[in-house]
């Protein structure tokens, strides 16, 4: 049976290269301290990888479907995987009070 003497793996299994998770750098407070800049803005449906940096000088987090990173301070940077499993826009926003209305939201194009 299988869980007793599991699968063995061939050579070109074993080298099969993984897929790719695609990132996305996220620039918080640019262009202006009320925006984000994403690179980039359109990615494949899956499994993406969202490197976040806080350039303004003032707090920001960065949410997209459902996930977000910590509250980050100016200069700090964190990562969120997230798996965006349909072909849609994907809003993502900045859930400090009145980031958004400011202008600290957009839509990620995902295929």
């Amino acid at each position: 049976c299988m869980c007793c003497f599991p699968r063995r793996i061939s050579s070109a299994e074993a080298k099969r290269p993984q897929p790719r998770i695609p990132t996305v750098r996220v620039e918080a407070g640019k262009p202006t301290e009320f925006a984000f800049a994403l690179t980039p803005r359109t990615v494949p449906h899956g499994a993406v990888t969202f490197m976040v940096v806080n350039e303004g000088m003032r707090a920001h987090d960065f949410t997209i479907a459902g996930r977000k990173t910590a509250i980050l301070a100016p200069g700090a940077s964190a990562k969120l995987t997230v798996n965006l499993t349909k072909a849609k826009g994907y809003v993502y926003f900045c859930t400090i009070a009145g980031h958004a209305v400011a202008g600290m939201k957009g839509v990620l194009k995902v295929t």
